[in-house]
């Protein structure tokens, strides 16, 4: 496509209405449940029913599948004719929690920044998303393959979205997803593994503790066994994209009234992981921590369950096209070289099965405050980013 008509089109993108639906979806409280029973706060149907219904407004064909009862991931398509590669712009519909957060769901502006709950992670890119499939339907662009946009649930704890979308499908050819990156490009990730580490002890009057075997003793022997963890991953040689893997003890739960001695104490680790490294292996590592313990100290039990979450590292090669064309459109709509940072978190990208990018508005350092917010500018320069690297792998030219 010339290079007047890729300028004629970017001026289409409307930073007044980016910005509304951007304050449209803040408004919808989406916050991820954990573990817990779904609320009117604590759920992703309503912000999933907007999504699609805006994305039907449009012109977009959609779809939706529940991945478990009322959490459901909504699927977008603009069809392409059949030359060309499908692109998914993938994004989540949650957020995390809300407690000590001053009016979360408030989306006001100030100093040209949106704030708000989700406002950075990663509603921000879900409504660029929608403003370049706008674009593209209001200019009547054909595309040579399918343009797709993904919201999907339940990304901030089990990410089982993305897992159904491994499992079912859609699998795109290449992905985006928008994480919040200041705009910059990553190719790749670590891993994550969380499980649970759990002791068990006898239960009896806490007035009577030599009755009693108290797991929280017990979970504290556990975690002295870690305490030099992180410093032999560090040694280990530095893998060339990610560095050094890492461990983090997250949460931590024990007894049920205080005048008991507690018979069991949860810990949830969190395990990020470098690319080579298995599930087994980890588990293996735990082990050789752990198991010294039973020799050690009287009734001394424990177990580690099945991951909770297991995500791979997301390593895309950098000649790959979606790193090169995104990589361009990053130069030409910021005058900046993007350095292909590894991102800091986990994401959805590996379960797409597809080379993917992580490109978003926002700074990561704002995901999950009490206080967040994403800076207008990067709204709509990710959403020029997103079209130009559409139009350059895509475009027939209209």
């Amino acid at each position: 496509m010339a290079k007047s008509t890729v300028n004629h089109i970017l001026k289409s993108i409307d930073q007044h209405r980016v910005i509304e639906l951007l304050r449209e979806m803040v408004a919808i409280p989406s916050v991820n449940p954990f573990d817990e029973p779904t609320s009117d706060q604590t759920r992703e149907l309503e912000i999933a029913n907007y999504y699609e219904q805006r994305m039907q407004d449009i012109g977009m064909l959609t779809s939706r599948r529940d991945v478990v009862d009322g959490r459901p991931n909504i699927f977008g398509r603009i069809k392409g004719n059949g030359k060309g590669p499908c692109i998914m712009l993938a994004g989540h519909l949650d957020t995390v929690g809300v407690i000590g957060y001053d009016a979360p769901f408030d989306p006001v502006i100030r100093k040209q920044r949106v704030y708000g709950r989700g406002s950075c992670d990663m509603k921000a890119g879900l409504a660029s998303f929608l403003e370049i499939a706008t674009v593209i339907l209001q200019e009547e662009i054909e595309l040579e393959g399918d343009l797709i946009i993904a919201g999907i649930a339940d990304e901030e704890h089990q990410m089982i979205g993305s897992q159904e979308i491994r499992k079912n499908g859609p699998i795109p050819d290449f992905a985006i997803v928008g994480e919040p990156t200041e705009l910059e490009v990553s190719r790749a990730h670590k891993g994550q593994l969380c499980m649970h580490i759990r002791t068990y002890g006898k239960a009896c009057h806490s007035s009577i503790p030599e009755q009693g075997v108290n797991a929280i003793q017990h979970m504290s022997k556990v975690l002295e066994a870690f305490s030099d963890y992180n410093s032999e991953l560090r040694a280990r040689p530095q893998h060339s994209t990610f560095g050094h893997s890492s461990f983090s003890p997250g949460v931590i739960k024990g007894g049920d009234i205080v005048s008991s001695v507690p018979d069991s104490c949860e810990l949830e680790v969190d395990r990020r992981l470098i690319s080579g490294e298995t599930v087994d292996q980890v588990v293996s590592e735990y082990r050789k921590r752990i198991d010294p313990l039973m020799s050690q100290l009287p009734d001394f039990h424990y177990e580690i369950s099945e991951p909770t979450l297991h995500g791979e590292p997301l390593d895309t090669p950098e000649d790959s096209a979606i790193v090169e064309k995104i990589t361009e459109a990053y130069q030409h709509t910021t005058q900046r070289t993007s350095a292909l940072p590894v991102f800091t978190g986990s994401t959805d990208a590996p379960n797409l099965l597809s080379p993917a990018v992580i490109c978003g508005p926002g700074s990561v350092e704002q995901a999950h405050t009490l206080n967040e917010y994403v800076e207008i500018d990067q709204v709509t320069k990710a959403a020029e980013i997103y079209l130009r690297t559409v139009l350059s792998m895509q475009s027939s030219g209209g």
